[in-house]
């Protein structure tokens, strides 16, 4: 009897550790999601930017952003 308590008690733990993400994959969610975040608004700057120095700002910016985002996957 005291088996089966204990083998229950294990059945749902090893359940929800499957369902469950790690503390370091949420990390890594939250920051794709910011760094995907400031692509898009960077995105958008620069259709706006006119100003060749600014352009060649936020197209560096862009990158490095891309670059981030590729070394987090």
């Amino acid at each position: 009897m005291q088996a089966q308590l204990e083998e229950k008690k294990a059945v749902p733990q090893t359940q929800d550790s499957k369902s469950q993400k790690s503390a370091e994959q949420i990390r890594r969610e939250q920051e794709r999601r910011g760094l995907q975040l400031s692509r898009t608004r960077i995105l958008n700057d620069l259709e706006n930017a006119t100003h060749p120095n600014h352009r060649k700002s936020l197209e560096a910016a862009l990158a490095h952003l891309d670059k981030k985002i590729a070394d987090l996957n």
